[in-house]
């Protein structure tokens, strides 16, 4: 099914072409991730966005860690809200985060390749609730981020 979609862009919402909500997405998520520096600099990559779900990878740097020698819990953080980011956005509506949490649950070292992928759990109205697991590209779970959306007014 084709749909008008709208991108999100500084400036408002601006209409795109007929094209399916799985175009739409990729599409919102392509053009969100060229101005975001922040994922960038950190070397997350956007692996897929579809409606209401998004997938992004990053690797533990010597850099991201802590004193302790693993990953600093704000650059996992960073990592699942990026991802709750991009799918919060996947439809095409400007979204922003109103509040979340993470759990941490192993630590990540220096070269696990992190993936975090986050899933909506429910859209009503202009709030939404996601869910972001963080695991090392094995599976093992790194963390577990629940957010918060809201559509501004």
């Amino acid at each position: 099914m084709a749909v008008e979609h709208k991108v999100a862009s500084r400036r408002g919402l601006s209409s795109r072409a007929m094209e399916t909500p799985e175009e739409a997405a990729a599409a919102v998520g392509a053009a969100m991730f060229a101005r975001d520096r922040a994922s960038q600099a950190l070397g997350m990559t956007l692996e897929e966005v579809l409606r209401g779900y998004a997938r992004l990878r990053m690797t533990v740097r010597a850099d991201m860690l802590n004193g302790h020698g693993t990953c600093h819990g704000g650059l996992v953080f960073a990592l699942a809200d990026s991802a709750f980011a991009f799918a919060c956005n996947s439809r095409g509506v400007l979204t922003v985060a109103a509040g979340c949490s993470i759990e941490f649950l192993a630590p990540a070292r220096e070269g696990d390749e992190l993936v975090a992928e986050a899933r909506e759990r429910s859209l009503q109205g202009r709030t939404g609730v996601y869910d972001v697991d963080v695991t090392r590209a094995g599976g093992d779970l790194v963390a577990t981020f629940r957010g918060r959306s809201a559509v501004p007014r």
